[in-house]
């Protein structure tokens, strides 16, 4: 028999937990780095795993409240099942959960000595006031509180453990344990036991999304859309700060780089204000590409750059690669094609105060290359400052490298030396759904520039975007044969490619 549970989680982690008979393995993905963990379950013969998505639901519905012992404490009432319209009160239900009496004159104390097995709840109280049968207050002038305990950790009191035991003792504080009834509302419910208590059993459940300063961006599978608005309330009610939900309805439009949007709740303000590793950015949401998991991509390129260091950024956005290389002291010559993502590049060039850093166009890639890029070329490689050139367009900008082939015309006198050049150091990013995606990425990279990339190029996994899709960045420098080469001219046999030898650097975070 075989188990699976996927969780997605807010920002870039991603666990999956697989169960087999005997076996446990992990796989965690955090900052695109892999860890994989198989150990003997006989090891962890202490470790309790409870996950109520495995819990079978009952059948029959009512509509009379009951009073739950169930130690699945933050399962929500069964009649939410297939709730489209999010009804807060719905969620409410009374629980009995343990509870300790304890003297209000070393409530602190004993407090902290059970830290470890106290009730732990965001917006429960874990220390509340003694009721009596008739669920009036207590007559006991306040003299005892009642701390409530993990039902988890204590069911009896032989629970606790000899350090707990022995605080109790010493503080005076019989070890009895009473039962509380406790009222459980939406509020102490977290965003992913409210979905999985709404959705279909048995089909995924997500409260996972990105998020770009207000706005909580969702990729919503089919079998989600029928609560798409109950699923936008909740992440605005769980997420302080988010005020708007969006859900993406179409894939990104590659001319542009943006997609349509729906709104799923809250308000419609589009014009985000993020922050990046200490740089601020402002855009239209609907009107550019931005993504928050390239942040740690953008950090890596510009951690390569030195100041007075030239940064070519031929599909710049709104600037995650441009304003950050113009703070460390880099002269930026940027594009895109945008329009939006123009006017807001020059927006947040001010913002920082780097605008006399960076000269800025609205142009075509390739026209950028062969034209603003070839008139400034020749004077950058006669100086010793490098050259770095991004091109940060996944799904096509390996095939701009062929911009390249021949920029510079005719082949220099060959009586120069050619050391004196100070080539360009390329960034070119792809998408790869092949087994062997740093191979594929090389391969096109050369069918590009007609010439072979053996030995020259370092390859870096960015991030894996879906199950059989890796983002990778290759990065060589610029062959002096592709940019003096004619631009029609075939690549010669001797540099023609081995693609079922090639073998590039693997460089990782």
């Amino acid at each position: 028999m075989f188990f699976s549970l996927d969780i997605f989680c807010t920002g870039h982690d991603f666990i999956s937990l697989s169960l087999r008979p005997g076996r446990l393995l992990l796989l965690v993905q955090k900052h695109h780095s892999y860890i994989s963990l198989s150990q003997n379950l006989n090891q962890f013969a202490r470790i309790s795993l409870q996950f109520s998505t495995v819990v079978n639901y009952q059948k029959a519905m009512t509509d009379k409240p009951q009073t739950s012992t169930d130690l699945g404490l933050y399962k929500p009432p069964p009649t939410v099942r297939g709730m489209t319209e999010l009804v807060r009160a719905a969620f409410s239900q009374t629980v009995s959960v343990p509870a300790i009496r304890i003297p209000t004159n070393v409530l602190n104390k004993v407090v902290k000595s059970l830290k470890k097995v106290a009730l732990q709840r965001p917006g429960l109280k874990r220390v509340v006031d003694e009721h009596s049968e008739d669920g009036n207050k207590d007559c006991s002038n306040g003299e005892h509180r009642l701390l409530l305990l993990d039902p988890n950790s204590i069911t009896s009191r032989d629970s606790f453990g000899s350090e707990e035991a022995e605080a109790l003792k010493a503080y005076g504080v019989p070890q009895e344990i009473q039962r509380y009834e406790l009222k459980l509302t939406y509020e102490n419910l977290k965003s992913d036991e409210i979905l999985r208590a709404v959705l279909p059993e048995g089909q995924d459940v997500t409260s996972g999304f990105s998020r770009v300063g207000h706005i909580a961006h969702m990729n919503l599978r089919d079998h989600q859309l029928p609560y798409k608005k109950l699923i936008g309330q909740v992440i605005i009610d769980k997420n302080p700060g988010i005020t708007c939900v969006v859900n993406k309805t179409n894939t990104i439009d590659s001319t542009y780089r943006n997609f349509q949007m729906e709104v799923l709740a809250g308000e419609s303000n589009m014009v985000a204000k993020v922050r990046e590793n200490g740089v601020f950015y402002e855009f239209d949401f609907s009107r550019v590409y931005w993504n928050p998991r390239l942040s740690t991509e953008h950090e890596r390129i510009v951690a390569l750059l030195q100041r007075g260091d030239t940064v070519v950024d031929v599909f710049a956005g709104v600037g995650p690669f441009a304003i950050p290389a113009a703070r460390r002291g880099c002269e930026v010559i940027a594009n895109d094609l945008n329009p939006e993502s123009f006017r807001w590049l020059q927006h947040n060039a001010k913002l920082n105060k780097v605008d006399q850093k960076i000269t800025s166009f609205n142009m075509d890639g390739r026209d950028f290359i062969r034209g603003p890029v070839r008139e400034r070329l020749p004077a950058l490689m006669k100086g010793s400052q490098k050259i770095h050139v991004v091109m940060n367009l996944p799904a096509l900008a390996l095939e701009f490298l062929d911009a390249f082939r021949g920029l510079l015309g005719p082949e220099p006198d060959q009586s120069l030396s050619r050391q004196d050049d100070n080539l360009p150091q390329v960034h070119c990013y792809g998408f790869s759904k092949e087994d062997d995606a740093q191979r594929d990425v090389v391969e096109r990279a050369e069918a590009s520039l007609k010439i072979s990339l053996q030995g020259r190029c370092s390859v870096h996994l960015v991030r894996n975007v879906a199950p059989n899709k890796e983002m990778m960045c290759v990065s060589f420098t610029l062959p002096r044969g592709v940019l003096y080469a004619t631009h029609t001219q075939d690549r010669d046999s001797s540099d023609e490619p081995c693609p079922k030898k090639q073998k590039c650097e693997d460089l990782t975070d």
